[in-house]
């Protein structure tokens, strides 16, 4: 726990004013899941999952997604080798640890739904091989709101497979006057050691699924997983649910706390449901989710 703490304190050194934001992030890759960051540009998307790949000590690499990116430039390619006479696989960027997958809406749906495989089977199918990536694996993802242009909305099946999905917002006056003081970010971050490494997070997730959950808690889970099914015309699936609770494990181990608790629940639901409980239609005002995550919450009692 004390190397946990230190890791939530390395970060804050870099993002500013965002505590609730760097546990939320955390505890989704303590609970194995991929993270999505979605705001406007500038507010420090990229900053923090760069931060998050630096502290957590992992092999990471950065793919910018672009209107003329091809499934092949993720996932990786074949290429015949003359001297063999045998096609040879060409590793994409989608082998690491980490990968940071920067501004994943502004490439087109073909080049987006490369990674579904991968975030979902943690494996590659080319040409009839399957290609183990490495563990642990995380994709973390940044993506500018919908309405801006050149950007398109990732589909369902997409979205389901992010755990979470973190805004960062304006920071604070405060946290501003430090940001304009300090002045550029990445010659902090460039300073900045790794706090974890690989198998200090392989035994965290292991710590994090050793979290009590009592038979209460799970109740309370699916009364608001039914819920969201009977207010909105799409309610959280399985997987939300099964991801609901691991956050909620992944909080509480942050918290230090040995069995999870409603409010964990409750900390973590805007995150895991806000992505999921948003309409179809791409003309949904900002914010949305968060204020459907908010009814639901509201909707469902608090066990005693």
């Amino acid at each position: 726990m004390r190397r946990l703490r230190e890791a939530v304190a390395a970060v804050e050194t870099i993002i500013l004013g965002k505590p609730t934001q760097i546990r939320l992030c955390l505890a989704c890759l303590l609970a194995r899941g991929h993270l999505l960051i979605e705001d406007v540009p500038g507010v420090g998307k990229t900053t923090l999952a760069h931060t998050l790949a630096r502290v957590l000590g992992l092999d990471w690499r950065r793919l910018q997604f672009t209107s003329d990116l091809l499934p092949a430039d993720v996932v990786g390619v074949s290429v015949f080798n003359r001297n063999t006479q045998q096609f040879q696989f060409r590793r994409g960027p989608v082998f690491t640890q980490l990968l940071l997958a920067d501004e994943i809406n502004r490439a087109s749906p073909k080049a987006q739904s490369a990674l579904l495989e991968a975030m979902e089977e943690r494996h590659v199918s080319i040409d009839g091989e399957t290609h183990p990536l490495p563990e642990p694996f995380f994709v973390v993802a940044t993506q500018n709101p919908h309405e801006q242009l050149g950007a398109f909305g990732l589909p369902e099946s997409q979205l389901d497979r992010f755990l979470m999905r973190v805004s960062l917002g304006y920071p604070d006056h405060d946290a501003e006057r430090a940001l304009l003081l300090a002045g550029d970010r990445h010659e902090l971050l460039e300073a900045t050691a790794a706090v974890l490494n690989a198998q200090d997070l392989l035994a965290a997730q292991r710590a994090v699924r050793a979290i009590y959950v009592s038979s209460t808690l799970l109740d309370y889970v699916q009364a608001i997983v039914a819920k969201s099914r009977s207010l909105f015309p799409l309610g959280l699936s399985t997987r939300a649910a099964q991801g609901l609770v691991r956050a909620a494990q992944g909080w509480a181990l942050l918290a230090e706390e040995r069995a999870v608790l409603p409010e964990h629940v409750q900390a973590v639901l805007p995150s895991v449901a806000a992505h999921r409980l948003e309409p179809r239609d791409s003309g949904a005002p900002a914010g949305h989710g968060a204020r459907l995550a908010a009814e639901l919450l509201a909707a469902v009692p608090v066990p005693i």
